[in-house]
């Protein structure tokens, strides 16, 4: 399981730079915000989720559709509007989904996804389902309407659903200090009495356990937990957002704390896996994302006529 979470964590980092390489060619149209340095959170909060789960994502949510087991060819078309993508190339970066996986969709508005998970867990609820909802979101997110309506309702309604903050300390370019006044999102979540905990967020043991933790509380009927991981992305908000803002010290220090190289130097140090098994995770991994790339790349762009197909309904109510 350990060398698992290490290649989903390579799956994330190795899909996430060529993406971006791409579209610094401009094979890949809009935006697009990566989620390097953040692989941790993902890997060790999805690693414990079923397949008939359900997450929903942000605008930075490439991983996690990785990590929900997300394939990364129909992906990477999705990113350049090809017609193989999952959402037939009109979801992008910012809007791809899949409900095959319970993936219920990445989102451009910050913090939507909070009132969607917290939906998904009330209709598992409704059903007598043994399925969860886990909600991504970011620091910014907290100061949203929509987050505290979210954890009140989950929490007066006792519903399975975690709620996992990526907190890369940034809402675009504002540092968190300017925007809240508590240090710790997670102190938020006592006013709705649910259980609250702050995680290392580059550590994915540690992330892991609380998310297993909370997981398993939500299957149990026990309600919703607030997790909040503490990160930083490498990279500015967006592709060609050079990140100037950030003092150069604070970059250099989390740059030291990769999430990667942490958990590689664990595994090694512990005798769970050798450099060359190592290596060869990076290998396999490599060639896999290869082949996204030339499957994207083949993959045929939308007709323009099937542009309002999957927009508006086919159903034409009698008499209008």
């Amino acid at each position: 399981k350990l060398l698992n979470l290490y290649e989903m964590m390579i799956r994330i980092r190795k899909f996430e730079e060529e993406a971006g390489n791409l579209f610094e060619v401009g094979d890949i149209p809009g935006f697009l915000h990566l989620s390097i340095g953040q692989e941790a959170s993902v890997a060790g909060a999805c690693a414990d989720l079923e397949k008939t789960d359900y997450i929903t994502s942000t605008h930075r949510g490439h991983g996690h559709m990785i990590g929900k087991g997300g394939d990364v060819s129909k992906m990477m078309a999705e990113l350049c509007a090809r017609a193989d993508g999952y959402c037939r190339g009109k979801g992008g970066s910012m809007h791809i989904s899949s409900i095959d996986i319970g993936m219920l969709g990445a989102n451009g508005m910050v913090g939507a996804g909070l009132p969607l998970a917290t939906g998904a867990a009330l209709a598992q609820k409704i059903q007598g389902a043994d399925r969860v909802a886990m909600c991504f979101f970011g620091d910014g997110a907290s100061n949203e309407g929509l987050f505290h309506e979210s954890l009140n309702a989950a929490s007066l309604w006792n519903l399975p659903v975690i709620f996992l903050c990526e907190n890369n300390q940034y809402g675009v370019s504002t540092h968190q200090s300017r925007s809240m006044k508590v240090k710790d999102i997670a102190v938020r979540g006592t006013g709705y009495d649910m259980p609250s905990v702050i995680v290392d967020g580059n550590d994915v043991l540690a992330v892991y356990e609380a998310a297993s933790l909370a997981i398993k509380r939500a299957r149990q009927g026990q309600g919703p937990t607030l997790i909040e991981c503490k990160t930083y992305k490498h990279r500015g908000h967006f592709e060609g957002d050079s990140g100037d803002y950030r003092p150069a010290a604070e970059v250099k220090e989390w740059l030291q704390k990769d999430p990667i190289k942490r958990f590689e130097s664990y595994l090694i140090d512990n005798k769970i896996a050798s450099s060359d098994e190592v290596e060869q995770i990076h290998e396999k991994v490599a060639a896999e994302i290869a082949v996204a790339i030339e499957f994207a790349l083949a993959a045929p762009l939308l007709d323009v006529g099937e542009t309002v197909v999957d927009v508006y309904t086919d159903i034409v109510e009698e008499g209008r």
